[in-house]
């Protein structure tokens, strides 16, 4: 599929399908419930019944699928991002509140919420977009991804990248590594008007052009973000996450299920929380 960029909403993905998914349910608390009454949680479903019922996998790119700022630090892109700023008139007035910030994704999403389709928004994120390109030649890849993919797809399983990075950047580090052909072109990510996750919009792009039930589909993310985009989709949430601070934050953001690593999830291998 030929893939082209433009600043409309088609930019943040680059397949098309049916509409997208409402919601699940739960949402909202029982309106019986006694005021003083703690509500009680659902018990999570065992992570190997929700593993069983996957058939539609949606990975987040910057952690689950590879490092992609292990070459290229996140640190000196947004210092390059802010004294590009700098140099434009209003530009650092436009990133109030993350001037300082050390991650790329903190300015831009500072700057679009103050100037969310003009020009300065739109320059900066493409120029985001070309750091990402560049960190994606020397991204590390994500130990026991390949075979994860491998063993998923031949159980049937299909997969899309749904990020907050570019797309493009995606697109560029699974064809270096050979595995594009499991992705079939389903790469979900950042473009303008700016609809990062929280927000569940690249989830449910995915669904849509997958044509995938969101209850049978499985979004794996490292970061909060990803776990409450999930929710927010009526998509189960498997988060990941190496070390153990990375792994309570996602537990605090409502992830039932956390893993250290897909050996956990391929051969039982360590404990999955």
């Amino acid at each position: 599929m030929t893939t082209t960029r433009t600043h409309t909403e088609s930019e943040h993905s680059y397949s098309a399908g049916k509409s997208a998914p409402e919601p699940g349910p739960g949402q909202h608390p029982e309106r019986d419930a006694a005021p003083s009454a703690p509500r009680a949680q659902t018990p999570a479903e065992p992570l190997a019944a929700l593993l069983d019922r996957t058939r539609w996998v949606l990975l987040d790119f910057d952690g689950p699928v590879c490092r992609l700022f292990a070459g290229h630090p996140a640190r000196g892109i947004a210092r390059r991002m802010a004294s590009w700023l700098d140099a434009r008139p209003g530009g650092r007035a436009l990133a109030a509140g993350a001037a300082l910030s050390k991650n790329p994704q903190a300015l831009l999403r500072a700057v679009g919420r103050r100037d969310a389709e003009g020009g300065t928004v739109r320059a900066l994120e493409s120029l985001l977009t070309d750091e990402e390109l560049t960190a994606a030649e020397s991204a590390r890849p994500t130990p026991y991804l390949a075979e994860l993919l491998h063993t998923w797809y031949a159980a049937g399983r299909r997969f899309a990248v749904t990020t907050n990075n570019s797309p493009l950047a995606a697109r560029r580090y699974l064809e270096r590594q050979g595995l594009d052909g499991y992705f079939a072109d389903q790469y979900h990510g950042r473009g303008l008007p700016l609809r990062l996750k929280p927000d569940p919009y690249c989830l449910t792009q995915a669904v849509k052009a997958l044509e995938a039930d969101p209850r049978a589909t499985l979004m794996i993310g490292d970061e909060p973000g990803d776990a409450k985009a999930a929710r927010a989709a009526g998509i189960p949430f498997l988060g990941y996450a190496e070390r153990p601070p990375r792994r309570a934050a996602l537990r605090a953001a409502g992830a039932r299920h956390v893993v250290a690593s897909y050996a956990e999830v391929l051969w039982g291998a360590g404990q999955a929380d």
